[in-house]
């Protein structure tokens, strides 16, 4: 790999590098596209699975609106999140010790890809089978996420990791709008046709695994593995995670605070990606078309903010962009918080896109910033056991407040900006050029 000095300023403050020296000796440009592709792959599952289809088809036809059913979908992902938690860190040291990255991203996949076209046979009544094949998708879409990014310092010259992710990220939202728009397609001719959910909901999950798979068949074909094995001993799941955790608290304190950082903010990005809909629809009324609609909207918003904000971090530093960010989260949820009307609901939407796409970007490229070269697997496994814990603790304040206040969704919405509050304090403590000095130094 081609290495620029930049121990001791961020990235983006490189005024004389040119603006086309932004790849690593060696990488084409159809491998970053093969790269962003699986972003664009993977967005259909959350997107159709996580957020909209599946999750009002769970609850409403497969539950047959329990009281529990809600609770059960939420405890599935929860427990998936866990598994990612207490096994990522293990996958990434043994993914940098094999150079298996792409071994492990294509076994990822499959598990993903098969477990969602299996929700095909979750009929009315089939409970287990439908929470099982969810949390075994959901585990498989989050080790995948986890692995595809740690391919970024491989791709990208330090000073472009802001753009280039960006680029995974943006490229990434038009994916799930795709998917979204072919499932929406597909329930409009159903309906008219007079068909029930039963009949047309298990077809579009068959839908969006196809998608998914076809869609990343090009990262398999031309994303190349170019870390050299680490040989690092492997050490059981536990002791791997202690040990990652106690390293960042001695030359990694900087990553460290990332993964704190990350942590925070990701609680209340998981709320607004698990949640909006059910905020919609209890707190502003919202119809299921204006609810697709808003979806729509925030995903083309996140795929603007994504691919133009990353220029913006690579010119002023990561850490500044990050900041912005998250005042933006604060600013988004005062005014979601504070609305009455359909208009002033839409413009916090617009702010919820722009800002996801960015921070989401943003944290990705920090980590490839701080990951020393070799290991940008485990780095990138620690960091997905911050953004998983946050998806557990997020969206379980959120209801444990509603539940308390008798239902009061714009108090648990005011709550969750505490977490954006969080994560900026602990950002202001973060040396940028005192973490990146630690990665050149330290092996």
């Amino acid at each position: 790999m081609t290495t620029t000095d930049t121990s001791v300023q961020e990235p983006g403050k490189l005024r004389d590098l040119p603006s086309s020296n932004i790849l690593n000796t060696g990488v084409k440009r159809r491998e970053v596209l093969a790269w962003a592709m699986y972003d664009f792959a993977n967005s259909g599952y959350t997107t159709v699975v996580i957020t909209t289809v599946f999750s009002t088809y769970f609850v409403s036809v497969v539950a047959q609106n329990k009281d529990w059913a809600t609770l059960a979908f939420t405890f599935a992902l929860s427990v998936s999140y866990l598994a990612v938690m207490l096994t990522m860190p293990a996958l990434g040291a043994q993914a940098d010790a094999t150079a298996g990255k792409r071994r492990l991203l294509f076994t990822s996949t499959l598990g993903c890809v098969l477990s969602t076209a299996a929700l095909y046979f979750a009929a009315p009544g089939a409970v287990v089978l439908a929470l099982v094949l969810l949390a075994v998708s959901n585990y498989c879409y989050c080790v995948g996420e986890s692995v595809v990014a740690a391919f970024l310092p491989e791709l990208a010259q330090p000073h472009a990791f802001g753009r280039v992710s960006g680029w995974g990220w943006g490229f990434g939202y038009f994916g799930g709008m795709l998917a979204l728009g072919l499932s929406l397609a597909l329930v409009s001719w159903a309906s008219e046709m007079g068909r029930e959910a039963p009949d047309y909901v298990p077809w579009i999950m068959l839908l969006t695994a196809a998608i998914f798979a076809l869609a990343a068949i090009p990262s398999f074909c031309f994303l190349q593995e170019r870390s050299k094995p680490t040989r690092r001993p492997s050490i059981v799941w536990w002791r791997r995670l202690h040990h990652a955790w106690v390293e960042t608290g001695g030359h990694f304190r900087d990553f460290r605070l990332l993964l704190i950082c990350g942590a925070f903010y990701h609680a209340g990005i998981s709320v607004v990606v698990t949640l909006a809909a059910v905020y919609a629809n209890q707190a502003m009324g919202f119809t299921l078309a204006q609810t697709m609609a808003m979806v729509f909207t925030v995903n083309i918003a996140a795929a603007a903010g994504a691919l133009l904000f990353g220029y913006m971090q690579d010119r002023i530093g990561h850490k500044p962009a990050l900041g912005i960010t998250l005042l933006g989260w604060m600013a988004m949820v005062l005014v979601a918080w504070a609305a009455v009307e359909v208009w002033v609901f839409w413009i916090a939407a617009v702010l919820a896109g722009l800002c996801m796409g960015t921070s989401q970007s943003a944290g990705r490229a920090m980590v490839g910033a701080f990951a020393p070269a070799g290991r940008t697997a485990e780095f990138y496994s620690l960091w997905t056991f911050a953004v998983q814990l946050a998806a557990v603790v997020g969206p379980l304040c959120y209801g444990i407040i509603t539940w308390v206040t008798s239902g009061n969704h714009r108090l648990a919405l005011l709550c969750t900006g505490l977490f954006f509050v969080a994560g900026l304090l602990v950002l202001t403590r973060l040396d940028f050029a005192r973490g990146q000095t630690v990665r050149d130094t330290v092996r």
